[in-house]
């Protein structure tokens, strides 16, 4: 078949052809099965994998603000969108009853990252908001779908460096963030599809969020227990 024929085939509207309206409604109906179905099973078997890593980082988590720390939210592009809800979910909670907790978005301040980035490098835009932020016994969570982001891994190793706890949100085989061992609790969803990997993502956050208030709770409901037996 020739490039026109097979473009036509592709893209009957750009040779002034029209697609039949029931076979494009059966069509349409069935990618959004077929992508429901996949974002179900990507789901299922994130969560079946990576369970106890998401309770062991909601543990470090719930000690950080036991011990008055503070959490950090890193991501590029569509994960700063994730990391700025991270940020949102711990400072303003939307079940009543639960206390608000600080979290800061490194991505929030335009101006900073612009002038970091124009005059140190992209690579260092989290790491300096770090070192002037963050102090030992606080924890950062960054969240990239390829696990490679530069930026991220150099936030990480700086973490590390200073004491303060991390948290990875990433998919396929991990990527640098895996194997840069700077990461201490690396979630990784087992899918090549940014678009799947982003769904875990927010349902693995908004999980870590109401363990670590329900670790939290706990926590306070122990230490009146024994105040009144004291």
């Amino acid at each position: 078949m020739s490039n026109e024929g097979t473009l036509s085939g592709l893209y009957p509207f750009l040779h002034g052809k029209t697609q039949d309206p029931a076979k494009l409604q059966a069509a349409l109906m069935h990618s959004v099965a077929e992508k429901a179905r996949d974002s179900r099973e990507t789901n299922e078997a994130f969560f079946g994998g990576q369970a106890e890593i998401l309770v062991a980082a909601a543990h470090t988590l719930a000690d950080v603000y036991n011990n008055h720390g503070q959490l950090f939210s890193m991501g590029n592009g569509g994960s700063s969108c994730d990391a700025s809800h991270v940020a949102v979910e711990f400072v303003h909670p939307v079940t009543a009853g639960r206390p608000a907790l600080a979290a800061t978005n490194l991505v929030a301040d335009l101006a900073m990252i612009s002038a970091v980035g124009n005059d140190l490098g992209f690579d260092h835009v989290f790491v300096r908001q770090l070192v002037a932020h963050a102090r030992k016994g606080d924890a950062l969570i960054g969240i990239s779908t390829s696990g490679n982001s530069q930026n991220l891994i150099a936030a990480f190793v700086k973490a590390k460096e200073m004491g303060v706890a991390t948290i990875g949100l990433t998919g396929g085989d991990g990527g640098k963030m895996k194997s840069s061992g700077a990461v201490d609790h690396c979630l990784i969803v087992p899918s090549t599809s940014i678009h799947r990997i982003q769904e875990c993502h927010v349902a693995a956050y908004h999980i870590m969020w109401d363990l670590v208030h329900t670790l939290l709770a706990d926590e306070r409901g122990s230490a009146a227990k024994k105040e009144k037996v004291q």
